[in-house]
């Protein structure tokens, strides 16, 4: 069926950009992915002058670093449906970055592991863990009158797994996270105490 407004036909899209997100038909993110991946190092361009100055202060860096960079790339990434392959994207664009910053190439052979132990950053995969528990307790506290996002919905929704082998859906991994961290939906109630409980430093 066309959707029309007035007499013009409004075109069918594969995929859309909604609130800063790429939305697809196929309930992928490998676009939205991409996307923020590119938004990441554009901000780092914008701020690389910052962080790869020698006398700017390490942890001044770090801490920059924490609070434009990073944040940029992770946008929406607390409903994300997650792939290993989407977090290892975000894991090597990271980790260019922050070698970048620390002037090293890939010849100093040192291990990832290092480099983020000494700019004091946490692994990609802890940050995107943790956006996902806050927006976990987001839902959980507020009023069942709220409406919920497209994003959201999509996020939340009990999509039929097709052939091939099973995708991990969001809250597949919520759960397998809580167990790993031996905490419950019912925690997130108390702000408080779910803060403290999902905690990451970096």
């Amino acid at each position: 069926m066309d959707v029309r407004l007035e007499l013009q036909v409004i075109p069918k899209r594969i995929n859309f950009k909604y609130l800063g997100s790429v939305i697809q038909g196929n309930r992928e993110i490998d676009e939205n992915d991409t996307h923020y991946i590119g938004v990441g190092w554009m901000k780092w361009r914008l701020v690389s002058g910052v962080l790869c100055d020698k006398k700017v202060p390490p942890i001044f860096k770090s801490k920059f670093y924490r609070v434009v960079v990073r944040p940029a790339m992770l946008y929406g990434a607390e409903y994300w449906l997650v792939k290993n392959s989407y977090i290892q994207k975000m894991k090597v664009a990271e980790i260019r970055m922050l070698r970048w910053k620390c002037r090293h190439t890939r010849m100093d052979k040192i291990k990832n592991e290092d480099i983020l132990e000494k700019v004091g950053v946490a692994p990609m995969d802890d940050k995107m863990q943790k956006v996902r528990f806050k927006w976990l307790g987001h839902m959980r506290r507020r009023s069942p009158d709220v409406p919920i996002r497209m994003c959201e919905r999509l996020a939340l929704a009990d999509m039929r797994r097709g052939r091939g082998r099973p995708k991990k859906y969001w809250g597949e991994v919520i759960r397998q996270n809580m167990v790993r961290l031996h905490i419950s939906k019912d925690m997130a109630l108390d702000r408080k105490a779910w803060r403290s409980s999902i905690k990451i430093v970096g």
